[in-house]
């Protein structure tokens, strides 16, 4: 299998990364960027990109994957509704619209977030984009398509948080990240990595997956 992956410098993404590296089913594997990430493997490729609207500019680079990873974003905080549906809806849809052309038949995989609203009527302002973004993926018409809402993710095998409230967050709870694994409520790193995966070689009805989704996905063989 050959992927496309966005957002690996970020902890997700990165996290996503490391498990299709790992995994010996996958391939090759495309990151697009705005900067390097610096990582240099026998099955990966970086393309980089300053501006994301522009992603058919780069169209040549994009033929022949099954997947794609979307893995970016951006938090809402401070944010007005007109720029965060610029990076948040705008850019996803010129990657779906450009893929889609390309490849109708790949699995396409966002990562939303717990709390999206899909009717688009929420008072929260990035949770009526976020619907709006997970819909017209779903909509499109690929392969199939996964809409990941993770609350809390655990960071594993040395990422870190890129986002500053996050960082402290995790800081608080390094003590207590044995207890919150086992309890199957919050996923890690390496369970989102792997339940991408596994939408590969396994399709099924429930397309919305929250935290607990996630981790069942990652727990299953195929």
């Amino acid at each position: 299998m050959n992927v496309i992956i966005t957002g690996t410098s970020g902890m997700v993404g990165k996290g996503v990364l490391l498990e299709c590296l790992a995994n010996k089913k996958i391939k090759s594997i495309l990151i697009i960027n705005r900067s390097s990430i610096g990582l240099k493997h026998s099955k990966l490729k970086e393309v980089l990109l300053k501006d994301f609207t522009k992603i058919s500019t780069i169209s040549k680079e994009l033929e022949k994957y099954d997947a794609c990873f979307f893995c970016m974003g951006t938090s809402s905080v401070g944010m007005n509704s007109k720029d965060y549906t610029s990076i948040t809806f705008d850019i996803t849809k010129a990657f779906v619209d450009t893929l889609y052309n390309l490849n109708p038949a790949m699995v396409f995989n966002y990562v939303s977030g717990s709390g999206t609203d899909n009717t688009e009527q929420s008072k929260k302002m990035w949770a009526r984009v976020k619907g709006k973004t997970e819909n017209y993926i779903l909509n499109k018409g690929f392969k199939d398509a996964y809409m990941f809402r993770p609350g809390v993710i655990i960071p594993e095998k040395g990422i870190k948080p890129k986002t500053r409230w996050y960082r402290i967050v995790y800081t608080v709870l390094i003590p207590f990240l044995g207890l919150l694994k086992n309890s199957k409520k919050m996923p890690t790193t390496t369970k989102v990595g792997l339940a991408m995966i596994n939408t590969l070689f396994h399709s099924q009805s429930l397309k919305h997956l929250e935290n607990k989704d996630i981790i069942l996905f990652a727990d299953k063989t195929f």
